[in-house]
């Protein structure tokens, strides 16, 4: 396993981090106990997870379920202190999480104070803002994309608030270090800049979807994560399950993602096939894992902090954490190029 600092701030990840979304919902609070011992007996020390997990579905019923099951195993493994863990407090548009306020003041204070109960924890290493409250193009809403109603003194207004407080939540030891999720290039920018302007945390991360089907990261968005050492902590690296080819020719395997979330957030479509196919075809005439094959992909980049893994088996999960140790050819490399030139999104 190797490992990554977090943006400047000295901490240093597994570049395989352990996601935990289907907690709860998919997994049981064993498999969920079992999933933690395995990842880190090979050596991941990075856990992810979200006051709105789990998400397959996500549900009124179930929300902090996952956290739950993290603050379990950390009472009963006694590792708390081994792990870097990060977990998020949700934007806008969840009505049943705090009549759906999304991050402000107020509200980060209430999540922060709740994941922190259920996490049986004092602290959180890393604290995302899992969507941001104006709006973004995340979750294929990349199709009706339309910043141009946004109010720009108004979203700032909201970052500095949401700086300010978590900036005083460091002061008070609740939180190590700060970061973004399915933020753009202008909103991670302004961040930065207005953290440099007013003395306050650094952005450290930013945790967008990245994989062979869908990899807006490459462009603008590498130019900053370069420039300013805001690492990408990859979701999504199979595509919802895609890249494994299980949901090939209209295929859904009982209990998997795809029967319960319908188009597994719209990435299911026609237009992907294609591209699945090529990518599962690559892997096979070099004999590799398409599982492998797409994760080891991401970690390749040099943006990537890591890589965030779920699985919903052991057997997944093996794979999945075994891609660490695979390397991908040079020929492999030019011709999932080739495919990425043909089907450059397809989702």
């Amino acid at each position: 396993m190797q490992y990554n600092s977090l943006g400047r701030t000295g901490i240093s990840v597994s570049e395989i981090c352990l996601g935990t979304m289907t907690w709860g919902s998919q997994n049981s609070e064993t498999d969920a106990h079992a999933q933690m011992d395995y990842a880190v007996e090979k050596g991941v020390n990075f856990f992810d997870t979200a006051e709105l997990y789990p998400t397959t579905p996500v549900s009124p019923e179930t929300q902090g379920r996952t956290e739950d099951y993290i603050g379990s195993w950390f009472g009963k493994s006694g590792k708390r202190a081994d792990i870097v863990l990060a977990t998020k407090v949700a934007g806008r548009g969840r009505d049943y999480i705090r009549g759906g306020e999304g991050a402000d003041a107020k509200n980060i204070r209430l999540a922060l104070e709740a994941s922190l109960t259920r996490l049986k924890t004092d602290y959180v290493d890393l604290y995302q803002i899992h969507w941001p409250n104006r709006g973004h193009f995340h979750f294929r809403q990349n199709w009706s994309y339309n910043p141009f109603n946004q109010d720009r003194d108004q979203a700032v207004t909201n970052m500095l608030d949401i700086l300010e407080t978590l900036g005083a939540l460091v002061k008070e030891g609740k939180i190590r270090a700060i970061g973004l999720s399915n933020e753009t290039t202008w909103g991670i920018q302004k961040y930065l800049t207005l953290s440099e302007q007013k003395s306050l945390p650094r952005v450290a991360s930013v945790q967008n979807e990245y994989n062979l089907l869908y990899r807006h990261f490459d462009l603008d968005l590498a130019e900053l994560s370069h420039h300013e050492d805001v690492g990408l902590l990859a979701y999504s690296p199979l595509a919802g399950g895609i890249l494994t080819g299980k949901y090939v020719d209209g295929a859904r395997p009982k209990g998997s993602r795809g029967s319960i979330n319908h188009d597994i957030g719209g990435r299911l479509q026609p237009l992907q096939e294609p591209a699945t196919k090529a990518y599962v075809a690559i892997a096979a005439k070099y004999g590799l894992d398409p599982t492998a094959m797409a994760i080891a992909f991401c970690l390749s980049r040099p943006f990537m902090a890591s890589a965030i893994i779920g699985a919903t088996s052991m057997e997944q999960l093996k794979v999945d954490i075994g891609a660490a140790e695979l390397t991908l050819s040079n020929e492999v490399l030019a011709e999932i190029a080739k495919v990425h030139r043909q089907y450059p999104l397809p989702l």
